[in-house]
């Protein structure tokens, strides 16, 4: 158990550190439409103390999800999936990734890969390292609190960010909605 633990902190300090990476690398630059209204800035306000506070409390007071030490494999497992599909799908996207919301001159709406199912794959899998995260802090009220205010946050980007794709693509962008979900495919 010691050695999944270790693994846990290696995890979530690459996850912490892949974030600030892409945070300064992938901030839109000078060609491009700003229209974040600092649902970058509101990510970070709401996901760094959830997260801390989703800890404390799990070390404060029990409340078991389960007894049996898979809980903290299945978390573990979901933390190092949501960083490295992620990844992937930054990847993906390439110059057209960036972690404000923008839209580039030559901006082209992605369809295919995990964008043929749903629209937000990243926010997917950010948030799966946060179900991965409760999870593995094995407490009811710690996976509440390392889940639902940054599912939230993720939800109100969602809505600005495709509030700017409508604008800037109108009917194209409103068609790839009617036939991809949001965030989990065939269902959300």
């Amino acid at each position: 158990m010691k050695e999944l633990t270790i693994v846990f902190y290696i995890s979530m300090a690459v996850w912490f550190l892949s974030e600030l990476y892409y945070k300064r690398i992938f901030t839109s630059g000078q060609n491009a439409q700003k229209k974040d209204k600092s649902t970058l800035n509101i990510l970070w306000v709401v996901i760094v103390p959830s997260i801390f506070l989703a800890v404390f409390i799990s070390n404060m007071f029990k409340c078991p999800i389960s007894k049996r030490d898979w809980i903290f494999f299945l978390g573990e497992s979901c933390i190092v999936i949501g960083v490295l599909f992620r990844w992937i799908i930054i990847r993906s996207l390439g110059k057209y990734f960036t972690v404000d919301v923008s839209i580039r001159e030559d901006h082209k709406i992605k369809k295919e890969g995990f964008y043929k199912y749903m629209r937000h794959p990243s926010y997917t899998f950010a948030l799966l390292t946060f179900v991965g995260l409760g999870l593995f802090l094995n407490n009811w009220v710690s996976f509440a609190i390392a889940f639902i205010p940054p599912f939230l946050a993720f939800n109100y980007r969602i809505k600005v960010e495709e509030q700017a794709l409508v604008e800037q693509f109108g009917d194209e962008y409103i068609q790839y909605r009617k036939e991809t979900k949001r965030l989990i495919p065939f269902i959300y």
